[in-house]
Parts: C-alpha cells; structure tokens; sequence
C-alpha cells in the first residue's frame, strides 16, 4: 500500500515536471520561431523571459491535467 503511494507521488511530480519543461521549450521556440524582431516587447524580445513564462504556462497546466490527492470520503449521515 505504501509502495503504491510513492508510486503515484513520484508520477505526479513527474508528469508535473515534464509539463513544465514542456512549457519552457515552447516558451524558448515562441521566442526563436516568432518573437519581436527588434526587441521591444519585454516578453518574446528576451529569451529567458519568454522560458520563464512558457514554463510557468507548464506549471499551471500541470495543475489543471495532473490528477491530485484522492479526498476521504466521509461516511453517510444518519
């Protein structure tokens, strides 16, 4: 039983991490492929920031697809 729930911990960290980088790589690809040209926009002109962004979008993906903890469920009232 214990086995099964770092299991799944694991996976959720996992598949969050993955979404993440995921996130971060289309942020840096938004920013080769379609960014500012002449570097006045303050987010798709810089590529850190544009990671950044790109990986927070990730993140909050993440938090949205991963399934979470199962909740207890509380016994019928009577």
């Amino acid at each position: 039983m214990k086995r099964k729930i770092q299991n799944s911990r694991a996976l959720r960290y996992l598949l969050t991490g993955l979404l993440t980088a995921l996130g971060a790589l289309g942020g840096y690809l938004y920013y080769s492929r379609i960014g500012c040209v002449n570097g006045a926009c303050p987010i798709t002109g810089n590529p850190v920031i544009s990671t950044l962004y790109g990986g927070i979008i990730g993140l909050l993906l993440a938090g949205i697809f991963v399934p979470g903890k199962k909740k207890k469920e509380l016994p019928p009232e009577e």
